[in-house]
């Protein structure tokens, strides 16, 4: 009974490690950087409407066995897209936003079956090739803002464009639809402002995660990220199967980036959209997920652990060195190590359970053999 009690103990501590240790860093910090909690708790508050959308999108992918897609950057590059066509057509307010997920659709959707496709020509190494393929359609995404919009692509607002009259500027001005989302049927409890509508959509999209994992199509995901042999063999056409997790989640990055830029109220042209895909994987590294489970409390409890270090480093940074920037490398070490971490526990984890395998088979077969 005491040995079972501490496997559970003992594995929960594994499972968990990445949560427990920012945790602990979290507390060390808190009381350094001098913040108030009022201020901690309306930055979590922005922090959590802002970018929760972007991490839950990475959802479904995990599912169907496909592991940490960094390719969400590619529905973040169609958003941005289509938000500089409603900026061109002054649509404003709620009607810009939603607009601007409605164009983001079919862009969204051609990406993620592009992207689908190349992953399934990378089966086993989705993650690295998802992050490359990120890279590459970069590359398109600058080509197409900077070259074709204002000559191959009509675009009339002038404040958009660059003076030459071609290709957009770094700044985009999102005034006209800037915190639509946040301040409609926002109201305040105390000091705290809370985005009602922001956090509708966020809830919205948790509902249809777990009704999506138990329709036909979402037990399929599941089969074919558990074996896809075992799911061809059942008449299930993997392939395609894999094509559309890549698709859904890509068209959720892509409503997740307009989500992200209006409440920012200006977007960064050439590199908002960059870092989406390495930050969003960080935090839901950090809620407890894997390359092969994660779940919507990972998600949530990974946006407030991420984002509550991104508050408090840089001022007990600067608090204990003298300087704000120690704490900003004290972030981005943090963002890129805990990927790292992660994954070599993963590979860790996955070669313990092959030789406990291996052990059990090894066990029955010398059990044949004395019993023979």
């Amino acid at each position: 009974m005491v040995a079972l009690v501490d496997n559970k103990i003992k594995n929960f501590l594994i499972n968990n490690s990445v949560p427990i240790l920012m945790a602990t860093v979290i507390l060390i910090t808190l009381p350094l950087s001098g913040l108030s909690l009022s201020y901690i708790a309306n930055e979590m508050i922005l922090r959590i409407s802002r970018n929760l959308f972007l991490v839950l999108s990475l959802l479904i992918p995990i599912v169907a066995g496909m592991g940490l897609n960094f390719g969400i950057v590619l529905g973040a590059m169609a958003g941005q897209l289509a938000l500089i066509f409603i900026s061109d057509w002054h649509i404003m307010g709620l009607q810009g936003v939603f607009l601007a997920m409605i164009l983001s659709i079919p862009l969204s959707m051609l990406l993620g079956y592009l992207g689908g496709i190349v992953l399934n020509r990378a089966k086993g190494r989705e993650m690295i090739t998802s992050m490359m393929l990120g890279y590459f359609i970069n590359g398109v995404y600058q080509l197409i803002v900077l070259y074709f919009m204002g000559r191959l692509i009509p675009i009339k607002n002038t404040n958009i464009l660059l003076s030459s009259g071609r290709g957009v500027r770094n700044t985009v001005d999102l005034s006209e639809i800037a915190g639509s989302l946040d301040k409609t049927f926002s109201f305040q409890i105390s000091k705290y402002n809370i985005p009602v509508l922001t956090i509708i959509l966020i809830i919205l999209l948790c509902l249809f995660v777990i009704w999506f994992r138990k329709t036909k199509l979402g037990q399929d995901m599941r089969a074919v990220g558990q074996d896809m042999e075992v799911s061809k063999s059942a008449g299930i056409e993997v392939n395609k199967i894999r094509v559309y997790s890549i698709v859904i989640s890509t068209v959720l990055a892509g409503f997740g980036q307009i989500i992200y830029l209006q409440n920012f109220g200006t977007m960064n042209t050439y590199n908002s959209h960059e870092q989406i895909g390495m930050f969003s994987v960080a935090a839901l590294l950090i809620g407890g997920a894997s390359v092969a489970k994660a779940s919507i409390p990972n998600a949530i409890s990974g946006v407030i652990l991420f984002h509550m270090m991104f508050i408090l480093a840089p001022t007990a940074g600067k608090e204990l060195m003298g300087s704000a920037q120690i704490g900003e490398y004290f972030r981005v070490f943090v963002s890129y190590g805990i990927i790292a971490l992660v994954l070599i526990m993963y590979e860790w984890r996955r070669k313990i359970e092959k030789d406990q395998e291996r052990e059990k088979v090894m066990t029955l077969e010398l059990n044949k053999k004395v019993s023979e």
